[in-house]
């Protein structure tokens, strides 16, 4: 790899939803398009984090195929040799690199992740695992065995980048110009601007996002749901009594939400749309309109997820792989040879 490295992913585990195919993986893939001749983009399917909380492992390998697949669907160029589609746990560097980092970072840096503490907040005590504690280590090794310069992150990712530097510099400064230490929290969003998309609420409670976690899944339109589940999610999403269609997240969040939603699916501008539907007063109404573009969105996607080739999306995933084992094999070694594991 010649070039500078993009480097982002998205977990693989529980289906995906709309937020997820518009806020992160449509922009990923339409800033893979736009840059990929200035740099390497490497979007990697992140199994070895899937479980870093409970999951149904039964489902895990359906999940991390299904990623690649709704990737394909999305628009993804499989055959952009500068575009590199991979499995994390298919390159062992990532889980050697990761042992190696932990011996090199300390407890309370860990301790202090916003992340863990907010996440292990959630679980049972016996539900903790290691493995979520150390996730920020794991995410490093994800970056630097790639020599990476970009990642885009959203606000809950900064603390990640920033203790990724920190290793780097830390490493770089003992032992020499051993990583690519990525450009900083403030340069990553300077480079990206806003092409990481809007941030889907719950439809239920949308003063929270929309999440794969949720449990009752009423708040959520998943990819594989049937078009007429999700019009009557729709049609029960959480709104106010102001009976009038505003573009106003403070005090009417669930229209904002919906309006957002229209937008994405229409790929306009959110004012735009908002401004079409100035104090529109019947809720309802309003909701059927978003619902209909689900409707036909689901039913259009689920069409071409279809259609995708699974040889095609396993060839490419078996041919990254390949390449990517070459590259992270090489700063694994770097790194072993300095702190006095090889020759």
């Amino acid at each position: 790899m010649t070039k500078p490295v993009i480097l982002t992913g998205i977990r693989a585990n529980n289906d995906l939803h709309i937020g997820n195919y518009f806020g992160a993986m449509l922009p990923i893939i339409d800033m893979a398009k736009r840059r990929s001749e200035e740099f390497d983009v490497n979007l990697f399917i992140p199994d070895l984090h899937s479980f870093t909380t409970p999951i149904n492992h039964n489902e895990l390998f359906d999940s991390i195929m299904n990623n690649a697949r709704v990737y394909t669907a999305a628009g993804l160029p499989l055959d952009n040799p500068a575009i590199h589609l991979y499995r994390q746990s298919y390159v062992p560097a990532h889980s050697e690199l990761t042992v190696l980092l932990n011996n090199f970072t300390g407890f309370g840096e860990m301790a202090r992740m916003t992340q863990f503490k907010d996440k292990s907040a959630k679980l049972g005590d016996n539900q903790i695992s290691v493995g979520l504690f150390d996730y920020p280590v794991l995410m490093a090794s994800d970056i630097l065995l790639y020599n990476t310069t970009y990642v885009p992150v959203g606000d809950d990712q900064t603390q990640h980048l920033e203790i990724t530097r920190d290793l780097a510099e830390r490493i770089n400064n003992r032992f020499g110009d051993i990583f690519t230490v990525p450009a900083s929290v403030k340069d990553q969003h300077a480079f990206f601007g806003k092409e990481q998309g809007l941030r889907i609420k719950d439809l239920v409670d949308p003063s929270k996002k929309m999440s794969k976690s949720d449990e009752t899944g009423k708040g959520v339109i998943f990819l594989n749901d049937d078009p007429e589940l999700a019009r009557k999610k729709i049609m029960s999403a959480t709104t106010d009594n102001k009976a009038s269609v505003n573009y106003d997240k403070e005090t009417q969040p669930g229209i904002t939400n919906l309006i957002d939603i229209l937008a994405l699916l229409r790929g306009m501008d959110p004012h735009d749309v908002a401004a079409e539907y100035q104090g529109m007063e019947r809720y309802g109404d309003f909701k059927k309109i978003v619902a209909d573009e689900i409707v036909g969105f689901l039913t259009d996607f689920q069409e071409r997820l279809k259609n995708v080739d699974d040889s095609q999306v396993l060839a490419k995933l078996e041919s990254s792989e390949r390449a990517m084992n070459e590259v992270a094999n090489t700063t694994l070694f770097r790194i072993q040879k300095a702190i006095g594991l090889r020759k």
